[in-house]
């Protein structure tokens, strides 16, 4: 048998470095959807931690999900804005008929997933202490930029969203 000696602790932050990058990745898509609006069939899953103390949504669904949520941005959202600076995404969805405006940290996100595409990422900590957003460099590029769509998307929605459980798809423990 030979023993593999652990790799060495390394003096770059390449964790720290990969999260960031990760979550740039998805704040691009989000800010491309809201100056362009989503292209084709493409849609977000994003969930967050509601436990955040930054985090904002109405107080009855703080209470149906009192540590995640996952929200899906598809047809209907509206106000779709991501502010480096603040380190903030905030959009407009309706929960029952009822308009809200989810305000949710940089911090908090725990996934992004478009599923057109199967692109997918799931975060970890940000390492910001006392739930303090760390801002991210903007790192969009002119590439990214298209056409804005003949038409603004409609202020509010025709029919209310739906909050989706997602349970059924979340990985369960295997038995062995």
């Amino acid at each position: 048998m030979s023993e593999q000696a652990p790799p060495p602790e390394s003096l770059l932050p390449y964790d720290r470095w990969t999260e960031e990058a990760m979550r740039n990745v998805a704040l691009r898509a989000l800010e491309f959807a809201a100056r362009n609006g989503l292209p084709g069939e493409h849609h977000f899953y994003l969930t967050f931690r509601t436990d955040h103390p930054e985090t904002r949504v109405p107080g009855h669904l703080k209470a149906r999900y009192p540590q995640e949520m996952t929200i899906v941005l598809q047809h209907q959202f509206w106000d779709l804005k991501v502010d480096r600076a603040e380190a903030k995404v905030s959009v407009g969805l309706s929960f029952g008929g009822v308009a809200s405006t989810l305000v949710i940290p940089f911090a908090a996100l725990v996934a992004f997933w478009d599923p057109h595409v199967r692109v997918g990422l799931r975060f970890g900590e940000t390492g910001a202490a006392d739930g303090e957003a760390e801002a991210l460099p903007d790192m969009s590029e002119e590439e990214d930029e298209a056409p804005a769509p003949a038409e603004p998307p409609a202020a509010k929605p025709d029919t209310p969203a739906q909050v989706v459980s997602l349970d059924a798809f979340r990985r369960r423990p295997t038995r062995e």
